[in-house]
Order: structure tokens, then C-alpha cells, then sequence
């Protein structure tokens, strides 16, 4: 899970880019990068660390120029601590190419083995986003004229990246000298939306991993860009898109939906919020149906993303919602936090229990995930909670979601939730 955004605009881009990786610091926070085209040159700065300690004053003026792309990074392949896998991440060949991404590639090592055999290309880290990257200029090269490029070409090129990965991504990329290009993998398995700001010197495209980042920019969205999709906007404004992929099916992670976006977020058109909601009333329903002998006092969210479903499930309930844990707002989002043990001490620090709220009381506890709820349950064990067996673990998420995309879900293979 990362956080994608590129840009192509009539005016600087630097301080939107800043401002609209703060929206989407929530899906990485071990590294962030801007890079800005200035004509046919590129202005980088990444780092490691949140948004706000990656960049200062004057890298916010070194990032001239109307076009660029960021990212926010959670690492799912590499290593968290290592600069030179923090993207976004550049080739030089063919044209100047840089390129930020979401997702993970399934097929990495036996990319990385062709890309040197067959394509005489190295890979120096082990960042999957690298592999991706020197495949995409290895079709681009392919696919060119004449050392010249046009929207045929790069979306051809984009064709054959699709035919030769395998996983997951979400794609935003610069070619230096032509545009933005954003593409999404022909499962639509990471999220991808565009939007479009009309000012007086013309229209002004931003594309990102959540809806959120629109709204808070200004932008008003368009559409997702939809699986196996390309969109490429040159750096005149002009906008192309075309489906590259030979073959679709939408199979997008239900992980967003539960955790990973944020609850304002529209996902493939189906609010994020509304889902959680469904999926509280499901999970009350199954409760009614399967725990009926239960004796439920009262329903307890862990602090944020399950909120909306706990709401609801003490609506279908009947019963009381209380906050029970108090979250301290200067911890970072543990979920994303490297390793095992950085995550653990982390939740100690960051929920404490209201003790009043657990006293004597039977808890329905509401939780999405194994790796944050050992410590608040002895939390809740530590403040009189009389009893832990009422505790429920998110069930039925599929029946929960709109009807529309609900048939998506029911054969979802392991790539589809890989991270």
C-alpha cells in the first residue's frame, strides 16, 4: 500500500503535490518523493520519513515546474529503511522516465532475470517498483519510431507491461519531453482516479490512489481509471486514454475497503464509509443469527477505520456504543509500521483504555486485525471487562458490500489481498 499522485497543470505544482501526499499519508509513511518536470528536465527530492519532515523550504523551491508525480511509501517488497528504494524513481533510457507505484509484482525474480539477460537492464535494488520501472522504458523503447514518441506508442508499450507482469499496481509516470502517464493493472486490484479543475488557461488533470485527494485539491472527479486501463496527458493538457489490457477482470482488494482507504474515499464508485457501514449491520445480523444465547452490554471500536461498522452493529444490536480506547493522535498509523515488534510497542503507546467503560460489562469488541488487538483486549482484561467471549471478528464482509460489486468478491485468489 502506497500513495500515488501526478499532475499536469497551467501553474507550479510543487506545494499541490505536497499538500495532496499529506491527504494520502495514511497508505505509506516510511518514505516520501516529488519529482516536478521543469521543460525536459526533472526535479526530484524523496527521503524517508512523513511527508513533513521529507521537505523543507527549499526543496519545495528547488521542485519547479507545472507537471509532476509524488509518493508516499509503506514498503511491501525491498527494504523500509533503505534511500534508494524510496520512490518516485528514475531511468534514464530511453527519454528520461520516472515512476512512482502502488501495488506488488508476482513474478519479480523472473522479471529481474529477463530485464538483464534479455533486455540488458539492471536492477540495483530490490524493489519490485524498479523492476516495473525498467520494464516500462524497455517497451517504451520497443515501441518508438524514429527516437520519437506519441500516444500509439505509449500505449502499446503500456500493453506490453501488462502482458509481462503479473500482480498487482497502480501506475503514475513522467516521460520526460511528452507527459503523465497512469495506468492500473487489468484486475484493478490498487485503486486509481482521475479528476479534471477547469481554470481560464485550460483544464488541469490530477490523478491519484483515493478520491480524497481530489476533493482536497479542488479537482473534481471524473472517473477511476478503470482495470487495464492507460491515461496519458502530455504536457500541452491534452488528454488520451485507452484500455491496453487484452484480457479484464475487476477483482479489487476488499483490504481498502476495510481498512486501508480512508472512510470519505469512493472506490470504483462505492463509498468506502457506506461499505463499512453494511458491513457493521451484516455482522449484526450474523450475531442475531449465530450468537443469539450472547448477553452483549455494549459495543467498543478500536480506534479508527472500524468505527462506522461498530456504530452499526450496536444499532442492529440494540445495545450501547461506547469509546472505550483513547487514541494518542502523535503515533503513526501502526498497520504500516515495519516489523512486528515497532508495531506492538507502537499500540501500546497509542490506545489506553477507558476503564469505566469495560467494569463489569459483557464487550462486543469491534477489530479488523490480529496484529492490533492482542494488546488492547489485555487493555480491556486490565480494566474489569467481565467478559472477552462476546468479541467478534469481522465476518461476512462480502454479503456487506453493495450489491453490485458484491459478486467481485466471492472468488477473490491470493494476489487479489496481497498487501
Amino acid at each position: 500500500m502506497c500513495g500515488l499522485i501526478g499532475v499536469v497543470a497551467r501553474s507550479p505544482v510543487n506545494q499541490l503535490l505536497y499538500d495532496g501526499l499529506q491527504v494520502l499519508q495514511h497508505r505509506g509513511q516510511d518514505a516520501a518523493g516529488i519529482v516536478t518536470a521543469d521543460g525536459d528536465n526533472f526535479q526530484m527530492h524523496k527521503g524517508s520519513g512523513l511527508v513533513r519532515d521529507v521537505f523543507r523550504t527549499r526543496n519545495m523551491r528547488y521542485l519547479s515546474g507545472n507537471a509532476g508525480i509524488a509518493h508516499c511509501r509503506y514498503p511491501t517488497a525491498g527494504s523500509a529503511s533503505s534511500f534508494a528504494e524510496a520512490q518516485p524513481m528514475y531511468v534514464n533510457s530511453p527519454f528520461g522516465i520516472v515512476l512512482a507505484h502502488n501495488g506488488n509484482l508476482t513474478n519479480a525474480e523472473q522479471l529481474k532475470h529477463e530485464l538483464f539477460r534479455q533486455d540488458l537492464r539492471h536492477v540495483n535494488t530490490n524493489s519490485d517498483s524498479e523492476i516495473l520501472l525498467n520494464v516500462l522504458a524497455h517497451e517504451l523503447q520497443e515501441a518508438c519510431t524514429d527516437y520519437k514518441l506519441d500516444s500509439d506508442a505509449i500505449f502499446a508499450a503500456v500493453a506490453g507491461v501488462h502482458r509481462r507482469i503479473k500482480g498487482a499496481y497502480a501506475v503514475v509516470a513522467m516521460i520526460a519531453g511528452y507527459g503523465l502517464l497512469a495506468f492500473r493493472d487489468p484486475y484493478g486490484i490498487r485503486p486509481l482516479v482521475f479528476g479534471v479543475a477547469r481554470t481560464e488557461r485550460g483544464p488541469e488533470y490530477l490523478v491519484a490512489s483515493e478520491s480524497v485527494a481530489l476533493d482536497a485539491m479542488g479537482f473534481e472527479m471524473v472517473r477511476d481509471v478503470a482495470p487495464g486501463e492507460a491515461v496519458f496527458i502530455d504536457f500541452d493538457g491534452e488528454f488520451h486514454s485507452r484500455q491496453c489490457a487484452a484480457q479484464t477482470v475487476h477483482r479489487p482488494c476488499i483490504f481498502e475497503y476495510v481498512y486501508l482507504a480512508r472512510p470519505d474515499s469512493v472506490i470504483d464508485g462505492i463509498s468506502v464509509y457506506e461499505t463499512r457501514l453494511r458491513m457493521g449491520a451484516s455482522l449484526a445480523e450474523k450475531v442475531k443469527r449465530e450468537h443469539p444465547h450472547l448477553d452483549i452490554d455494549v459495543v467498543v471500536p478500536i480506534p479508527d477505520s472500524s468505527r462506522p461498522s461498530a456504530m452499526e452493529l450496536a444499532e442492529g444490536l440494540g445495545v450501547s456504543y461506547r469509546e472505550g480506547f483513547i487514541k494518542n493522535r502523535y503515533i503513526g498509523r501502526t498497520f504500516i509500521m515495519p516489523g512486528q515488534e515497532v508495531r506492538k510497542k507502537s499500540v501500546r503507546q497509542k490506545l489506553n483504555a477507558i476503564a469505566m467503560e469495560f467494569k463489569g460489562k459483557n464487550v462486543a469488541g469491534r477489530r479488523f486485525h490480529r496484529a492490533w488487538y492482542d494488546q488492547p483486549r489485555n487493555r480491556a482484561d486490565g480494566s474489569g471487562c467481565r467478559c472477552t467471549q462476546g468479541v467478534f471478528r469481522l465476518g461476512g464482509a462480502a454479503s456487506a458490500l453493495p450489491q453490485r460489486v458484491r459478486y467481485r468478491y466471492a472468488n477473490l485468489s491470493r494476489v487479489d489481498c496481497l498487501r
